[in-house]
């Protein structure tokens, strides 16, 4: 018998907004459900934002219930104003399939697609968009729809009220489209839940009525919070942008790095949100992070989680133990393979040299890690420099060929904290 998830998600702070909650709750334990969340494939890659639709789908399926992921191939073409103070640049339709590509891959790290009637699925709604001819939606769908309720919406009063701005009957028209994929979806594939972000509320009641005056149906609809850090920061975002799950556009180092550096007043929410750990295991990592917060227990536990299921368990261990190295843990030669000098080489400055053997202080100069050879004798002498781990004694010692690992690289150590990786060109 398929689980209540309306409760686990409720009590792992998914629950925002709800269209009938106690209602929805006994339909849950009755029988199973399928529910939706749509992804606009605007980029090649889903970013860290997405992972609360997709967490909330990946408990639907762990509950016994079934997950549908709308890769928005139709949509994607239009773009939801939702939220959007300007409009947003039109994809080809070549580009949107080749995002949705990628998109899938990512989604596939969650949920399951073959475990029976629960199998997710995902569906691309361009295949019945693409479909329709503007007379007959105009006439079997537009006229569900009154302008009124369009014009009331807040992203579209923003742009009417503001001279300098303006919306375009395209953006105009995407409430329709989407009230037409819960449409569609419940009459082919008997889905009864639509999920979103919070912003979505309104396209989504607009599914639900669509549903309710065409076939007399019932549908449900329920929204997740839009984060925003204890700092007032957007969730995802950073200095240097925004964070992806694609390890091309953002490395699975920094990627493990942006959740050790979540702030102490959010990482108990992001466990319950972010990761499948039980919440009493949840509340004993909180419990022991409370007595010493020094050590960012909780936010070790939470990175490791989430690069795990986002790049799989070898990436994890190898960014874990970086982590551990740029950040003045010890480590012995064993501990940098080569694929572990590589991550590094995307994370730290690095240099080249070709010839070799050369004293030590000439290649801190030439690469850039000192800004003189002055700087690079006053560091060896006071200890502050390791050669892959290994401390280097003598400011006259050379660097031979031998010395660079896998007959590539060479990992330097300046004073606790600065790296530097020396590449070897024959």
């Amino acid at each position: 018998m398929p689980k209540d998830v309306f409760q686990i998600l409720q009590e792992r702070g998914f629950v925002e907004w709800c269209s009938d909650p106690e209602e929805l709750s006994t339909v849950f334990k009755a029988r199973l459900v399928s529910g939706y969340i749509g992804f606009d494939p605007t980029a090649d890659s889903l970013h860290v934002g997405h992972l609360v639709p997709i967490m909330g789908l990946a408990w639907l399926q762990r509950a016994g219930h079934q997950p549908i992921a709308v890769a928005g191939g139709g949509t994607g073409l239009i773009g939801d104003p939702s939220g959007k103070t300007k409009e947003r640049q039109l994809l080809t339709l070549e580009q949107v399939e080749s995002n949705m590509v990628s998109i899938r891959k990512q989604i596939e790290h969650f949920l399951d697609f073959n475990c029976g009637e629960s199998s997710a699925k995902i569906v691309n709604n361009y295949t019945w968009l693409s479909k329709l001819g503007l007379l007959e939606f105009l006439r079997d769908i537009g006229k569900y729809f009154t302008v009124n309720f369009m014009i009331a919406r807040d992203y579209v009063k923003t742009r009417l009220e503001d001279p300098d701005k303006f919306i375009t009957y395209t953006e105009f028209s995407y409430i329709l489209l989407q009230a037409y994929d819960f449409y569609h979806l419940y009459k082919h594939d008997n889905c009864i839940l639509q999920m979103g972000g919070n912003d979505q509320q309104v396209n989504i009641i607009a599914g639900i009525d669509l549903i309710r005056k065409k076939l007399g149906g019932k549908a449900y609809g329920l929204t997740y919070p839009l984060l925003l850090t204890a700092s007032g920061q957007k969730f995802g975002k950073t200095e240097e942008g925004t964070v992806w799950l694609s390890p091309s556009r953002t490395t699975p180092y920094k990627f493990y790095q942006y959740w050790i550096n979540t702030d102490d007043r959010d990482v108990s929410k992001f466990l319950k949100l972010f990761t499948f750990l039980p919440l009493d295991e949840v509340d004993a990592i909180m419990a022991e992070h409370n007595d010493h917060p020094e050590m960012r227990l909780a936010q070790r536990r939470l990175a490791y989680e989430v690069t795990r299921v986002v790049h799989g368990d070898k990436t994890v261990e190898r960014v874990k133990k970086v982590s551990e190295i740029l950040f003045g843990e010890s480590y012995s030669l064993e501990d940098l393979t080569q694929d572990l000098l590589e991550e590094i080489r995307l994370e730290v400055p690095s240099g080249h040299v070709s010839e070799v053997p050369s004293p030590l202080v000439d290649i801190m100069t030439k690469v850039g890690a000192c800004s003189s050879k002055s700087e690079a004798r006053r560091l060896i002498r006071s200890g502050a420099v390791t050669i892959n781990g290994e401390k280097a004694l003598e400011e006259n010692c050379m660097v031979c060929e031998r010395d660079f690992l896998y007959g590539k690289y060479l990992l330097l150590k300046l004073g606790k904290k600065r790296y530097h990786l020396i590449e070897l060109n024959k």
